[in-house]
């Protein structure tokens, strides 16, 4: 089928299943798989009836919730809402370092958000569809049944996919435009769509965010330590103008610590690692051979801006075995 046929597939798959009077809430991250799905909603149902939501859950990239919200509001919401749920996921995660655990908690906190939004727009949250930018792989990833048919392990649990996630979708409510698609099929997609390439070929972020790039504990002095890290990898690939070469690229705080110096003192602080990926479908995928020079940069600038950081290493491990994200 064609992308075009597959637009309007989806578009007539939302008008019959909210039907003329359905309300729909629909959970908008930043990229581009989630643009998306508020896109096509805009096609097939009149604004009043949709409600935006973007969660900041304090697990995004440096300044990327200011980012977000002004593109949904470009893209022309009537109902749109910002949750500053950032206490409330912090105090759920606190002392949490198992990653199975970190997504499971996050998937809920994200439906629980979602209905203390309905009862903000004044919604019956049990009549009101949740719309979500859920791809092929996070399904299989998350050996979701309706996708495997129940013949493959988990890898990993999406927070788009938890049990909570899968009883409303039981039950019906939930909508999922881009459930048979891959990441280059929704970019392809987002452009026919009209949406800014800003966001079309925008870095893939998970839902949980830094959440799973920031191994151990969730303090915010790490996660701001990480955020920043991240921040200079971005910066310095844009410079090298590699970021359209690049399918998915970031920094992740390892959870492990060494010696280093600092001032010509022996300092014990964390290790950052570098992950620059290419790949057709996000099921596989290579290491980009990044020039040694930017990879020299990158960790200079690291070690020196970021404190309670010392150690930069660089992940040249293909998935599989590896995941491309570290959780």
């Amino acid at each position: 089928m064609s992308l075009e046929k597959q637009i309007e597939a989806s578009v007539d798959m939302i008008k019959t299943k909210a039907g003329e009077n359905g309300k729909v809430i629909v959970l908008v991250s930043g990229g581009v798989d989630s643009m998306v799905t508020a896109a096509l909603l805009l096609r097939a149902l009149p604004a009043g009836n949709i409600y935006a939501i973007h969660v900041d859950h304090g697990f995004m990239r440096k300044n990327e919730s200011d980012f977000v919200y002004g593109q949904l509001l470009k893209l022309g919401f009537e109902n749109l809402l910002r949750a500053d749920a950032q206490d409330k996921f912090a105090n759920a995660l606190a002392g949490v370092t198992e990653p199975e655990q970190k997504r499971e908690i996050i998937g809920n906190l994200f439906i629980e958000t979602v209905k203390e939004a309905a009862d903000t727009f004044e919604l019956d949250y049990e009549k009101t569809f949740i719309a979500q930018g859920t791809l092929k792989p996070d399904l299989i990833e998350s050996a979701n049944p309706d996708i495997t048919g129940g013949g493959l392990a988990r890898i990993k649990t999406h927070h788009n996919d938890v049990d909570i996630v899968r009883e409303a979708r039981a039950k019906g409510l939930i909508i999922e435009t881009n459930w048979d698609w891959y990441k280059e099929d929704v970019r392809r997609i987002a452009r026919m769509l009209g949406i800014d390439e800003e966001i079309a070929s925008r870095q893939p972020f998970p839902g949980p965010g830094l959440a799973v790039r920031c191994l151990g504990e969730l303090t915010k002095p790490r996660l701001d330590m990480l955020r920043e890290a991240d921040a200079i990898f971005t910066e310095e690939i844009k410079k090298a103008g590699l970021q359209n070469e690049i399918h998915q690229y970031f920094a992740v705080l390892t959870g492990i610590r060494s010696v280093g110096i600092r001032g010509g003192k022996r300092c014990y602080e964390e290790m950052a690692a570098l992950r620059a990926m290419t790949t057709k479908d996000f099921m596989t995928a290579s290491p980009y051979r990044l020039p040694y020079d930017l990879l020299e940069t990158v960790a200079r600038r690291i070690t020196s801006e970021v404190g309670g950081i010392n150690r930069v290493v660089y992940d040249i491990t293909e998935k599989p075995p590896a995941t491309i994200e570290w959780e």
